[in-house]
């Protein structure tokens, strides 16, 4: 009896306690349905369906949809700005980098070539004369590095341009330096005929890209405008590593010039000068009255490097060289390529000009010989006539082809007749 009374107390307490809860669970609910509603329909759900709601809820979206484009207008002119900041970084870096560049130049050029030294006693100080080359950069042209690796001899080779116009004259050019025994030379064809040419002739040759804007100025262009193109041609030798003598067609070859070559220049070039003064530098006094006890004013004058023939290595100078006279060729089209590889050679640093730092070495006028020294002065010289130059350039006369042959005989045939027909100078040939 107890225990059953137990049991019903227990069961009444439990159906209580299960009441209770399912009314807590229904308020808890309410009041959360309450509070969903008084989120979304703040004035009322009733003003849900009215027009000031809807009114009210348009108005908002336009508000909306105009500020939202106002901040896409405001992102673009940020991501504008951005780029302009980004630009101006960029900028800034790169003076920057220049400026790093040059600063202390010369102590890191000396730390470059090696040890510091102490000056000495006089008399035993010597200047730093050679550069180091640059490293090789095949990338820059793969098909030229492998022709170049298979014609160049110790990295270094003779370099030809030349089209249709002068086919006579390179056929005595290389006859000549196949004669002399010289391997290590290339012709820059300009035109699909030179190719073919030299190709026939078992020349070693090479050929430019056919859509090359510089390949097409050797097909159309005339003397001068081909005569410039070899400096934006030689830079690629140069960036592989190789050093180039840059060769003009109207030359006979009569020895090897590698063989008398002093290679400790950036730049070594035959001269346009005729004797001791004008070849390699002399002091020119001028005079001008008016000016009484200082009349007389001290001028250094030389001849100029002829740029149809010149020996230059691969080296940061004579780079920076080929670039400036490509980008004076460039801009003054009308210049003279030769004028302006002299300029940019010897033209001194002053206010608003930095020179080139390059060193340059004349070659011997009797061995690389110009025409005037030829037909001037060595033809009627009985001791001088007898040297062999190791090469003659006609660089003074029109007729070039008429001249070439007659070297060749004079110096290879062995006719002592041969130069006598033409006069010093060029009257006849006009």
């Amino acid at each position: 009896m107890i225990g059953g009374r137990r049991e019903g107390g227990l069961m009444r307490k439990a159906s209580q306690s299960v009441v209770k809860s399912t009314i807590l669970i229904a308020v808890a609910i309410g009041i959360s349905i309450g509070c969903l509603f008084a989120f979304l329909y703040p004035h009322g759900f009733l003003s849900f369906y009215s027009p000031a709601f809807h009114s009210q809820v348009l108005s908002s979206k336009c508000e909306s949809s105009h500020r939202l484009n106002e901040l896409k207008a405001e992102y673009a002119a940020e991501l504008e700005k951005n780029e302009e900041l980004r630009q101006q970084v960029k900028e800034l870096t790169e003076k920057v980098r220049l400026a790093e560049q040059k600063k202390d130049h010369a102590q890191k050029q000396v730390e470059a070539l090696g040890k510091w030294r102490k000056a000495g006693p006089s008399g035993t100080v010597k200047g730093l004369r050679t550069n180091p080359t640059v490293i090789p950069d095949e990338p820059v042209n793969p098909r030229l590095a492998e022709i170049l690796e298979a014609v160049a001899v110790g990295r270094e080779l003779i370099v030809a341009l030349a089209n249709w116009n002068v086919k006579e004259s390179l056929e005595i050019w290389f006859t000549n330096i196949k004669r002399v025994g010289i391997t290590n030379y290339l012709v820059v064809a300009l035109d699909d005929k030179i190719t073919e040419f030299c190709k026939s002739n078992n020349v070693p040759v090479y050929k430019r890209d056919a859509n090359d804007g510089i390949a097409s100025i050797g097909r159309t262009g005339n003397n001068h405008a081909v005569s410039g193109l070899k400096f934006h041609i030689l830079r690629e030798f140069l960036q592989l590593g190789y050093s180039v003598l840059l060769s003009d067609i109207d030359i006979v070859y009569l020895q090897n010039p590698f063989d008398y070559l002093y290679r400790d220049s950036d730049v070594e070039s035959m001269t346009d000068g005729h004797d001791n003064m004008t070849a390699y530098g002399f002091d020119d006094v001028f005079d001008e009255p008016a000016m009484g006890w200082a009349r007389y004013a001290h001028t250094m004058r030389i001849w100029v490097f002829n740029s149809g023939f010149f020996y230059i290595r691969p080296t940061i100078p004579s780079i920076e060289l080929l670039d400036r006279v490509a980008g004076r060729l460039a801009k003054e089209p009308k210049s003279w390529d030769q004028a302006v590889f002299n300029e940019e050679l010897f033209f001194p640093s002053h206010l608003g000009y930095e020179g080139l730092h390059a060193a340059r070495r004349t070659m011997d006028f009797y061995l690389f010989m110009n025409s005037k020294v030829l037909f001037k002065t060595v033809r009627k010289d009985d001791r001088l006539s007898k040297l062999k130059p190791v090469i003659v350039h006609i660089n003074y006369h029109p007729n070039k082809l008429k001249r070439m042959k007659a070297v060749v005989e004079f110096y290879v045939d062995g006719n002592r007749d041969a130069l006598k027909p033409f006069p010093d100078g060029s009257e006849w040939e006009w």
